[in-house]
This record gives structure tokens, C-alpha cells and sequence, in this order.
């Protein structure tokens, strides 16, 4: 591997965590709506796999900004 594909495949790596990171903070507002919506807890976790905890907490940060803690990943 040459120096231009480590750069080219380091800033792919980059593109991604922002997607992702984007993604993540989208999933928490849908999480936030299903609850509002009073779709049960448990239905929530099934879908996302995430746990009762880790909704929760998503759920609960809804009046803050959104944080690691706020719309986590995989725990």
C-alpha cells in the first residue's frame, strides 16, 4: 500500500464516521418521536437493538443537545 491509498482509504474512514455520527443523532430523534408516540419501550429496543437503558437514556436527553451519551452506540 502506497502513501495515496492510505490517504485515500483514511479519508474514506473519515467520510463514514460522519455519516454515521449523522445517522446516530437521526435515530435518536426517531427514537425520541416513537416515544412521544407512545410506541411501547420494548418495541423500540427490538427495533433498534438497543437497550431499555440506552432508550432511556436517548429519550430522556430530549431537551438537551445531542451528546455520545444521548444517542449512544453499541454499549
Amino acid at each position: 500500500m502506497d502513501k495515496r491509498s492510505l490517504t485515500q482509504m483514511a479519508q474514506r474512514f473519515r467520510e463514514a464516521e460522519t455519516r454515521t455520527e449523522i445517522l446516530r443523532q437521526e435515530l435518536a430523534v426517531a427514537i425520541r418521536q416513537a416515544a412521544a408516540d407512545e410506541v411501547p419501550q420494548k418495541d423500540i429496543c427490538e427495533a433498534t437493538g438497543y437497550t431499555r437503558q440506552q432508550v432511556r437514556r436517548i429519550v430522556l436527553a430530549s431537551g438537551s443537545a445531542p451528546t455520545s451519551e444521548a444517542a449512544p452506540g453499541i454499549d
